[in-house]
């Protein structure tokens, strides 16, 4: 189908770069062999739309036996989500959940008033030659629904919205896009979206949200004659009809935006709220460990073990996103 089934079929002309209102160049941060590269949250720009953390995991090869242990952990204020290219994960979460996340599919954890979950390379695939790629983010709740009750919604590739067009194939991850809407439950306006581009196919932002921006995870983009290689996030002015161009390689991109909200975001490890109290309330309360009485539980399957509070954790000052 078409970028817009209720209009003409046409693709505009790439924006200028006059267009691009911030570029985002994240470092790497190699841990132990498996290196991450974070857009979000940055000095050039916070928040986009209302996500608030952007990570790209790998790619990674693991020869011999090994993986991943994220170890249990907890949230408030936001909602998570682990979009994966290669490998796979196992998601146990305080709610009771127990889920394998594999290419193509979404886990959607809404922490609200606090959840606590842990992603591991499962032991089946430990033993094993394996691959791990993707990209994990954060999406801020809008101020009045913060302290809802936590959720979780896993769906499968096969639910998630395709468009082929002129050479792009785009899955709609979350939100609505391009006449399109996800089945992931939202609390927000907002867009998040996976594109194949093949080399020289033009891709379109849609022009009907506030805030929009573009990951490039493989290959690169042309903009106005401009040259954007992998690891680089393009941030976009409101209102512009805007889309790229692949190189010669092709590319894969992420796009990402929605509404902004009408007040700060405060973050601090895991925690995210307009209330600056509230991310101190559920650092004491993580610190207490009390997984009977407090208001946080582990995940069952996984209580062995969590990520505590250190001393080092505890100077680091709480953020308050510039935008």
């Amino acid at each position: 189908m078409s970028w817009n089934p209720t209009q003409n079929p046409d693709c505009p002309d790439a924006g200028g770069l006059d267009g691009i209102e911030t570029l985002i160049i994240p470092r790497a941060r190699d841990l132990g062999g498996f290196e991450v590269r974070r857009a979000l949250p940055s000095p050039e720009r916070q928040m986009v739309g209302p996500f608030i953390f952007f990570d790209q995991m790998g790619p990674a090869e693991f020869i011999t036996e090994g993986g991943i242990d994220v170890r249990p952990h907890p949230h408030i204020g936001l909602g998570t989500v682990t979009y994966l290219y290669q490998g796979e994960f196992e998601h146990r979460d305080s709610l009771g959940t127990h889920q394998m996340i594999y290419p193509g599919e979404v886990n959607w954890m809404l922490a609200g008033q606090g959840v606590t979950h842990s992603e591991r390379t499962s032991e089946e695939t430990r033993g094993t030659r394996h691959n791990l790629f993707g990209v994990q983010t954060w999406i801020a709740l809008p101020e009045d629904r913060e302290d809802m009750a936590p959720d979780f919604e896993h769906h499968k590739e096969a639910a998630l919205p395709v468009l082929n067009d002129g050479g792009a194939e785009v899955r709609l991850i979350l939100g609505t896009g391009w006449g399109e809407t996800s089945p992931v439950t939202m609390q927000s306006e907002i867009f998040y979206a996976d594109a194949v581009l093949a080399p020289g196919a033009s891709f379109p932002l849609p022009d009907d949200h506030e805030d929009r921006g573009l990951y490039v995870t493989q290959g690169s983009v042309e903009i106005a004659g401009e040259v954007f290689e992998a690891g680089r996030m393009m941030v976009f002015r409101p209102g512009d009809r805007m889309s790229v161009k692949a190189g010669p390689q092709g590319a894969r991109v992420m796009a990402l935006g929605g509404e902004t909200f009408n007040g700060p975001r405060y973050i601090w490890w895991n925690f995210v709220s307009s209330d600056v109290e509230k991310i101190e309330a559920a650092k004491k309360a993580w610190k207490a460990a009390d997984w009977e009485g407090g208001p946080f539980r582990l995940p069952p399957g996984d209580t062995d073990e969590f990520i505590p509070i250190t001393d080092d954790m505890e100077r680091m000052k709480v953020k308050r996103p510039k935008g």
